[in-house]
């Protein structure tokens, strides 16, 4: 696990990623999120699913995750693009590194133009088991699409993995689709660790 001993460090050592990289707060709302509604703290998670120690973090601990789970045997990990693809490469990425396999691929927003012309990118065919997986879930509606997108291509959708849940209906939603859900992070998690930062 390169200089992290246990996945409790990992974890911490993310958490501070994203207080650094990902994580904005104001005292009045000034973010406007994906709904149109605005929030007074906002997670681009980009800065740190992009940076080569966070993807490291990321794929170790979202594929740990998904191992804990024997209903999640699943040949593949994507989303809807762009948040779901650097968190989908990172898991697919570490499965290689502990001797496994894992296909990433992509959902995109609309069908390709040219070539296939087709919904989802990667190798990933009609019939195959598949994770959902998102960098952040607030309502739900990415992952609802990113759902619907792949069981109308023939996938067999086996739930929805997020690296921070922003505790705001998503994972009600998800369950209400009759699907297990999981995140690794949660807004609780991330304000602890700030209030704690900002009292140091």
């Amino acid at each position: 696990m390169k200089k992290y001993r246990t996945s409790a460090a990992m974890k911490k050592r993310l958490i501070e990623l994203i207080l650094e990289r990902t994580f904005r707060f104001t005292e009045e709302p000034s973010f406007k999120l994906a709904s149109g509604r605005m929030s007074n703290f906002y997670f681009n998670c980009k800065p740190t699913t992009l940076n080569s120690e966070g993807m490291f973090l990321i794929g170790n601990l979202l594929y740990e995750l998904i191992k804990s789970e024997s209903r999640w045997e699943v040949k593949g990990v994507g989303g809807l693009t762009l948040g779901a693809d650097p968190v989908a490469n990172a898991i697919a990425y570490t499965a290689d590194t502990k001797g496994d396999s894992l296909e990433s691929f992509v959902v995109r927003k609309e069908p390709k133009k040219h070539g296939t012309m087709q919904w989802i990118e990667g190798e990933v065919k009609k019939g195959d088991r598949v994770l959902i997986v998102e960098d952040v879930i607030t309502t739900g509606g990415s992952s609802k699409k990113a759902v619907e997108r792949a069981k109308e291509c023939g996938l067999k959708v086996a739930g929805v993995l997020a690296l921070i849940d922003r505790q705001e209906g998503g994972s009600e939603a998800i369950k209400a689709m009759k699907l297990p859900f999981k995140a690794l992070l949660t807004k609780e998690e991330i304000f602890e660790a700030y209030r704690e930062k900002g009292t140091k």
